[in-house]
């Protein structure tokens, strides 16, 4: 089979080329093939930079739960960073890196027996924030599992294709108890004053959203989670998005609730996350 990897002969200098690896060598098609018809796995997606990772203790905590959750056995997290600085090669610069957990032992027919995990690293270029404020339209839609980041990411994709056909940018969902809880592949807060208001929904504790809750903690800003409801909306000035791409991405309205475009705002939230050294991988 004819191994999966990208080579990066025009690649703008600095960049580290895409590669895909499982368990230590170039995936190839039969590799994948449990993956793709089962579509039975989680991942976590990280932003390297010159061989490190900000919350990258957190990502491996990530992974280790989910694996117990979904194969019933632990993830060995010095195997994960092995792997992960294989796919790197000792390249420096800035990427983005997905770790994606499956098993290609594990029976349609009897999931409930536990499977040696698989680990499958694959590098692409890094992403980049939207440049400007996002327009961000509700639906009423709540993720199976929320908890888990798994790999049944359909739901996202197509509710944000919904959000961008009715002229919007993204997708926010509102969950059966008719709460905010996350975007699509976002977690989002909001400022009330000074403090920072997180939702209280069933949603996925993403990394990027601990750093910046962790680092408002020690910088003294207020920190609290509560239910909001759509109509609630209005009474928060600033609302922004955050994942592994983008720590801080302002978001322009929900709906007909429109925000601020508050630069003060963007830079404490960021600097909350920045406060986290990046760790070696």
């Amino acid at each position: 089979m004819t191994a999966i990897a990208i080579p990066g002969s025009e690649l703008p200098q600095g960049a580290v080329p895409d590669r895909v690896e499982l368990n230590g060598r170039a995936a190839t098609a039969d590799d994948l093939r449990c993956l793709a018809l089962m579509n039975y796995g989680h991942f976590t997606s990280l932003r390297v930079e010159d061989g490190a990772v900000r919350g990258l203790d957190l990502h491996l905590d990530r992974l280790d739960k989910a694996t117990r959750a979904l194969l019933g056995v632990p993830l060995d997290p010095e195997f994960v960073r092995t792997r992960m600085r294989g796919a790197l090669r000792g390249d420096a610069g800035t990427c983005a890196m997905r770790v994606t957990v499956f098993s290609k032992e594990l029976r349609r027919d009897l999931p409930s027996a536990s499977a040696a995990p698989d680990v499958l690293v694959s590098l692409s270029a890094a992403r980049s924030g939207p440049s400007a404020p996002l327009r961000l339209k509700t639906f009423r839609y709540e993720r199976a599992f929320p908890e888990i980041k798994h790999v049944a990411t359909f739901p996202l994709y197509y509710h944000r294709r919904l959000a961008q056909l009715a002229g919007f940018d993204d997708a926010v969902f509102v969950s059966n108890a008719g709460c905010i809880s996350e975007a699509s592949i976002w977690n989002l807060g909001f400022l009330e004053g000074d403090t920072v208001v997180w939702p209280e929904a069933p949603m996925l504790d993403g990394v990027s959203m601990q750093l910046i809750r962790s680092g408002s903690r020690e910088r003294g800003i207020a920190t609290t989670t509560r239910r909001i409801a759509p109509d609630d909306l209005g009474r928060y000035h600033f609302a922004f998005l955050t994942n592994a791409s983008c720590a801080v991405q302002p978001v322009a309205s929900i709906d007909d609730v429109r925000f601020d475009a508050n630069s003060a705002a963007i830079a404490r939230l960021a600097a909350c996350h920045d406060d986290h050294p990046p760790q070696a991988i």
